[in-house]
C-alpha cells in the first residue's frame, strides 16, 4: 500500500525533490548529446501571393431561409444577444 497518497515528512519531501532533480539532470544532459533531426521549414515559395478575384453566385433562397432560421429577426438583420450575461 506505500504506492497510495499519504501524507509526507520533510525527510521523505527532501529527498523526492533531490530524486527528481536527479532524474532532470540526467534527462538533460542525455538531450544534449541528441541532434536535432527537425529542421526549420524553408517555408512555402509561390510565384503569387493572392488569389484572382473571381465572380460568384449566391442563392437568392439563402437570406430568406438563414433569416428564418434565425430566433429574433429585424427586417434583414438577425437581432442578437448583447453580453447580457456580463457583469
Amino acid at each position: 500500500m506505500d504506492y497510495l497518497w499519504h501524507k509526507v515528512s520533510e525527510q521523505e519531501a527532501e529527498s523526492i525533490k533531490k530524486e527528481a532533480k536527479l532524474i532532470l539532470e540526467k534527462f538533460s544532459k542525455a538531450l544534449e548529446k541528441v541532434e536535432s533531426k527537425i529542421k526549420e521549414a524553408p517555408g512555402v515559395k509561390r510565384d503569387k501571393n493572392t488569389r484572382e478575384e473571381t465572380k460568384t453566385e449566391s442563392n437568392p433562397e439563402f437570406k430568406k431561409l438563414f433569416l428564418k432560421n434565425a430566433p429574433k429577426t429585424e427586417d434583414d438583420y438577425i437581432i442578437a444577444e448583447r453580453g447580457s450575461w456580463k457583469p
